[in-house]
């Protein structure tokens, strides 16, 4: 039986949000976060773990509070493994602290040993993940240096070594449950050579995983032009499903409260989609239809990746200012806007 198309938020800062006393509304009313997420149509939350953060969220005990209120809504639940200790990106995959010493035989204990201890205390409380990932936009490797695998890393005993940490974590996902969905997740949204070099070097060393994950930024990764031929290539060359696990787009450039946003010019626009509440919503819904479009009716769905960070305050755990508040689907007032329409019934 076909799974339901995922329309999913990543809403790690939330819990941090609600803290500092963020609030969020649609028609002038306050809201749960959740629960109007999941009236316009969310049906699949997102959450980073990260080992052990020094801001104090997104962390085990962070993590079990809001899958307990993801699951009590019957949300559909992914959580994304860092194996650090915060961001894990392609520009960082640094190690957590307390594992910066192990030999690599006992990095690769450590990922599966932490993997099963994460996921067990979730399922001992009820609301095991649906999905999980292994890793983080892991195209150059994971856990440097000893997964690294770009530039002078790009070796095969390298690779080897990468597939092993991933292996070792996809392994303790599967052995807490065999159904929980593997996802490898890579940056490469409209990088279509990259993308499959970097599929086929995972079947090569006979990695098991069950949904290719991409993220897709216009600014950085192309054109959903680009994004439609990567996936359409990918579909047809590995027949997995797949899922467009980070997007965002911005609904305005004007900074306001934000001392500098990611996305501050016209230049890093799509073109077609202003940087309006309206071109916002085109973007989502071109994006959508994409997605829905694949070959194989292999695209499952995907994510728009903090939706809701508002600057709620003007210092966050993670060490740096709010720099999202333009690409959120709320305004900074945290209000509603109408892109969130784009994922209800016509």
């Amino acid at each position: 039986m076909k799974r339901p198309f995922i329309n999913g938020m990543d809403v790690s800062f939330l819990d941090e949000i609600e803290v500092a006393g963020g609030t969020f509304a649609e028609d002038g009313a306050k809201e749960d976060l959740l629960v109007l997420l999941k009236r316009s149509g969310v049906n699949s939350i997102r959450l980073r773990i990260w080992n052990e953060p020094p801001g104090g969220f997104c962390n085990l005990e962070r993590t079990l509070l809001m899958a307990k209120r993801i699951k009590a809504l019957g949300l559909h639940f992914l959580l994304d493994f860092h194996y650090s200790d915060g961001w894990a990106d392609p520009a960082k995959q640094f190690k957590p602290k307390a594992w910066e010493k192990l030999s690599f035989d006992e990095l690769a204990h450590a990922v599966g040993d932490y993997t099963t201890q994460v996921l067990i205390a979730l399922q001992t409380q009820g609301t095991l993940p649906d999905m999980v990932q292994i890793g983080n936009e892991i195209t150059p490797g994971m856990l440097w240096d000893d997964g690294k695998v770009d530039g002078e890393f790009n070796t095969p005993e390298q690779w080897e070594k990468f597939t092993r940490l991933v292996k070792a974590g996809t392994a303790a996902a599967k052995a807490v449950d065999p159904s929980i969905n593997v996802m490898i997740h890579i940056d490469r949204g409209g990088d279509l050579p990259a993308s499959v070099a970097f599929y086929e070097r995972f079947q090569e060393y006979g990695v098991a995983f069950d949904t290719i994950g991409l993220s897709f930024y216009p600014w950085w990764h192309g054109t959903l032009d680009d994004l439609r031929a990567n996936l359409a290539k990918l579909a047809t060359a590995f027949g997995k499903e797949i899922n467009v696990v980070e997007t965002a787009y911005p609904w305005t450039l004007q900074k306001g409260p934000i001392p500098e946003p990611i996305v501050n010019s016209k230049e890093q626009t799509h073109a077609g989609y202003p940087a309006s509440p309206e071109g916002q919503a085109a973007y989502l819904r071109d994006f959508l239809q994409i997605i829905r479009d694949m070959p194989g009716g292999l695209g499952t769905g995907f994510y728009w990746w903090e939706p809701a960070w508002i600057p709620a305050k003007s210092e966050w755990s993670v060490g740096h200012d709010n720099n999202w508040a333009n690409l959120t689907l709320f305004d900074y007032e945290g209000r509603r806007l109408p892109a969130l329409d784009a994922l209800l019934p016509v």
